[in-house]
């Protein structure tokens, strides 16, 4: 019981050793800071498209963020989610150990690294995706905040500078939350279809002790909020021939939501499908408002399943997981088809496999796991 003096002989050095080494770190984070003048360096980005010139010292992040220039972060820079990937080609010095875990090695190959990782401390050339250099700062006001489900909510916000957002069906913003250690940003898919350029709502699931999502639940009817986007990769094919399937489960529904509208407010009579998977009647939203779409659109087709129904009989549509309702529905000799996915890892993965049974290849499918 307790601590032996040898075991103390041992503890003793090695807490004075690594508080020496900590004190050191610190010792040479502010001398570097104080002492070390990089001066001004210049980012070249996607070969001209735009230049900058920044202090150095800094990390890449913090010099993209203060030139207005935003790339996905969740974790406010402290290199614990992965997401702030840009190509280096000049100037970022050797890989850090602390980002090698968020690479594969295809990407460690081409010279992508963490922008919070990476200080400047020469001029540097770097590569992001076209899209990053046209998100933006919002500013933005609460117009409704309603109540889907015990613990879902859609937030809707209205612009206010810029007063309009460009988006494509699928994408989504990262909306900036207070937090102990100071702001963070989370990312949310937008519900609300492109055509409403004035607007961004989201559908968001309260997650316990979860910050982003909290902040969002707590929010009032003329609250100001901020967020940066639009950002992602989904892609919605503009073939009208193409049928478009849309599966998921919860808070997933946002973006599905968004293509589906996008689908039938430009294409009314193109085919298209949603599968939504609850676990009981009282998960269930949005039911009736795409039922009463389907009555106006006849090749839209709504299929929800219960994972786990009430007893008594109150529901009578499918139940089961909903990669059955899929594979049950959507037949194997259909037309081009392009899917779209969002759900916990599981349901994605499941759902892929049914989607490869029906004729769709990889480059057919985009999906988000939460």
């Amino acid at each position: 019981e307790g601590v032996s003096r040898r075991e103390m002989s041992f503890l003793l050095p090695a807490l004075v050793f690594g508080g020496i080494l900590v004190g050191l770190a610190a010792a040479l984070t502010v001398a570097e800071r104080l002492l070390v003048n990089y001066g001004v360096c210049k980012i070249d980005i996607n070969d001209g498209d735009r230049e900058l010139e920044v202090d150095g010292g800094q990390s890449l992040l913090s010099a993209l963020n203060e030139s207005k220039l935003f790339i996905p972060s969740a974790c406010g820079g402290r290199g614990s989610c992965g997401y702030c990937k840009a190509t280096v080609l000049e100037g970022g010095g050797p890989l850090l150990p602390t980002e090698a875990p968020f690479l594969n090695r295809a990407e460690t190959r081409s010279g992508v690294r963490l922008a919070c990782q990476v200080k400047v401390r020469e001029d540097m050339r770097i590569k992001v995706p076209a899209d990053v250099l046209n998100v933006k700062q919002f500013a933005a006001t609460v117009s409704s905040m309603k109540t889907l489900t015990h613990d879902m909510v859609e937030a809707t916000f209205a612009l206010d500078e810029p007063a309009e957002i460009e988006q494509r069906a699928g994408q989504y913003v990262q909306i900036t939350a207070p937090s102990p250690e100071g702001p963070i940003q989370r990312a949310y898919s937008i519900s609300s279809p492109p055509s409403d350029a004035t607007h961004v709502q989201v559908v968001v699931r309260l997650v316990p002790d979860g910050i982003g999502s909290t902040y969002i639940h707590n929010l009032e009817e003329g609250d100001e909020v901020s967020f940066t986007g639009p950002y992602g990769e989904f892609r919605l094919n503009e073939e009208p021939d193409v049928e478009v399937v849309c599966v998921g489960g919860g808070s997933g529904m946002a973006p599905l939501k968004n293509v589906i509208l996008t689908v039938l407010e430009r294409w009314p009579e193109r085919r298209c499908w949603l599968f939504f998977g609850c676990r009981g009647e009282s998960d269930i939203f949005y039911l009736e408002d795409f039922q009463e779409l389907e009555k106006k659109h006849p090749n839209f087709k709504v299929i929800y399943a219960l994972s786990e129904p009430e007893g008594g009989g109150g529901w009578s549509g499918d139940t089961g997981f909903i990669h059955l309702s899929v594979d049950k529905h959507l037949g194997s000799e259909d037309p081009r088809r392009q899917a779209f996915l969002c759900g916990p890892p599981p349901m994605v993965e499941a759902v892929m496999k049914v989607l490869e049974t029906k004729g769709l290849k990889d480059e057919d499918i985009f999906y988000d796991e939460f």
